[in-house]
């Protein structure tokens, strides 16, 4: 089935544990450096790219069989894989920069763990900074915090960070999230077993059938399968972002996937992205906060323009209400113009009301950005 796709103009790509060992362990430099050339020819198209990386516990077994008191550690705990995690971490990056130099990208890392974004402050923040590092042209490179993620033991972890990748890709409003391993994509039954299973190309809707036809790791390397890749299929579907999951290791995966190529098993969502965020928005406007009235020229702005709601045209806070908490912006009559997600807090925005944003910083002492509501984070009805 033809199903026509436009171009993204954002990305974020995982990439298994499996794809960068090549099931050893030890980074398979081959790989790694293929995946990257087409990293840095989708990125020169004009595509950001954000990278989602697994690696580092397989990384770190390298290091540490190298230390001295290697045995103390007790196999198979939850200290033994932070350990390994820490140890890895530094390799991985190394590895990673010295290859992305060779493009001459800089990359950056950042450690999520789940709390970063349940937290709607601490989830503006994410998205902020990954939307700064974008704009200058960086890299972000993201792993789950798993030298702190000690909520493991109660099964709170994403697994193998399928799922934080999709909770990345719903952050900074991706077009699409690819998942990339050494599996060629979701098939019917387990290939590894079934010599004759078949490849699923869509999935529209995660039903008991393609449920069943998930299955879990298929060696000791990884810690996700294709049961957290239906849950991160699930977060990304919600979100209106469509999802790949395909092979690494097929020549110019990424650029043809880009390019609308039927590789892999893509899951279609049902909504738009835009559509998708005005319903979780929209969902959450019975918990608003508080609200801010604005003059005849913000309404005009936001109403006709699809402008961001900035300080200089609001005229009254009502309140409290935190950053990252969903206001009802109104005219001054108060009459609804819409709700979103505001970047201050209400004292901080009782403060700014009716200034230009350019004294912000120093106004404040902080800064969380020109906008009272940024554009992406607002509904109108």
């Amino acid at each position: 089935m033809d199903i026509k796709q436009e171009r993204p103009k954002r990305i974020v790509v995982k990439l298994g544990t499996n794809l960068l060992t090549g099931g050893k362990d030890s980074l398979d430099l081959k790989t790694i450096k293929d995946i990257f050339r087409q990293i840095a020819s989708v990125r020169a198209s004009g595509i950001d790219v954000l990278i989602v990386s697994s690696g580092a516990v397989a990384a770190g077994r390298a290091s540490l069989s190298r230390t001295p008191d290697k045995n103390k550690l007790q196999r198979d705990t939850v200290a033994y894989r932070q350990t390994l995690a820490a140890l890895g971490q530094p390799q991985l990056m190394m590895t990673f920069a010295q290859i992305f130099n060779e493009h001459n990208i800089e990359v950056a890392q950042a450690l999520i763990s789940r709390g970063d974004l349940q937290s709607r402050s601490r989830y503006l923040n994410v998205r902020n900074t990954l939307d700064a590092l974008l704009s200058i042209g960086a890299i972000p490179i993201l792993n789950e915090n798993d030298v702190v993620a000690v909520e493991e033991l109660a099964g709170l972890v994403y697994g193998d960070n399928d799922r934080l990748s999709a909770m990345i890709a719903s952050t900074v409003d991706a077009d699409l999230l690819i998942l990339l391993g050494d599996m060629d994509g979701l098939h019917t039954t387990d290939p590894h077993i079934d010599p004759s299973s078949e490849l699923i190309s869509f999935v529209y809707e995660i039903d008991a059938t393609i449920e069943n036809a998930a299955s879990g790791p298929h060696d000791l390397q990884g810690s996700g399968g294709m049961e957290s890749k239906l849950e991160a299929g699930r977060i990304s579907m919600d979100s209106g972002i469509p999802m790949v999951i395909a092979s690494g290791r097929v020549a110019g995966v990424i650029e043809s996937i880009c390019d609308g190529a039927e590789i892999g098993t893509r899951f279609v969502p049902s909504e738009s992205r835009p559509e998708s965020r005005k319903r979780w928005i929209l969902t959450g406007r019975t918990e608003s906060r508080g609200s801010v009235s604005v003059d005849a020229g913000a309404s005009n702005a936001l109403k006709s323009r699809g402008n961001s709601l900035l300080p200089i045209g609001i005229v009254s806070v009502t309140g409290p209400f935190e950053r990252g908490d969903i206001i009802e912006v109104t005219e001054i009559d108060g009459t609804t113009i819409g709700w979103g997600l505001a970047s201050y807090p209400s004292t901080d925005v009782e403060l700014i009301k009716g200034k230009n944003s350019k004294v912000l910083p120093d106004f404040l002492g902080h800064y969380y950005g020109a906008e009272v509501i940024h554009r992406n984070n607002m509904v109108l009805p």
